[in-house]
């Protein structure tokens, strides 16, 4: 199998020898897919994707939950002037193009973003685990009703077995 040169190797020329050994000759990387075989990367291409840390290019989420009525301008006010450490904390999770919907007929709340980063997971994880994110969603909460079954908080969801405090959607069209 091919390998890539190691930063010890002499740089500047051909990583063939003259030698007929095949271990002391370095083949070029095979194609990512060959007429015939199954379409995935192979391992050397798969490490170099995961070593550069390729970021995803955009996967938009929608979430809906319901406000209550009562808190619907505490909620307003206190989105007006949204701690700064929250929203660095959010960006720095990747999250861009966040947005926030209230429908006052139906009293609901739809949110909308896209993720950008690579590790969707751990940036939530990360997002939980940030205090002032957590003093925050304990204080919106407080304004909303989760329309998810058995779902507890924000920061309790992505617990296991808790799911989510907003109703994840499905998106079925988008148009760039």
């Amino acid at each position: 199998m091919w390998k890539p040169p190691s930063p010890s190797d002499s740089g500047g020329g051909n990583n063939s020898s003259s030698s007929s050994s095949s271990t002391s000759r370095q083949q070029p990387p095979p194609p990512p897919h060959r007429r015939g075989s199954p379409p995935f990367p192979s391992e050397s291409l798969l490490q170099q994707a995961t070593s550069t840390r390729t970021r995803y290019v955009g996967r938009r989420f929608g979430h809906v939950i319901r406000l209550k009525k009562e808190h619907v301008a505490a909620y307003k006010a206190c989105h007006a002037s949204m701690w700064p450490e929250v929203a660095k904390q959010i960006r720095d999770c990747n999250i861009q193009d966040y947005v926030i919907y209230h429908d006052d007929d139906n009293g609901l709340l739809f949110s909308s973003y896209r993720y950008v980063g690579y590790d969707y997971a751990g940036d939530m994880q990360r997002m939980r685990d940030n205090a002032k994110v957590r003093e925050w969603w304990a204080m919106t909460d407080g304004f909303q009703e989760s329309l998810v079954q058995g779902a507890v908080s924000s920061e309790a969801a992505g617990e296991e077995g808790v799911p989510s405090w907003w109703k994840p959607l499905q998106e079925v069209f988008y148009q760039a």
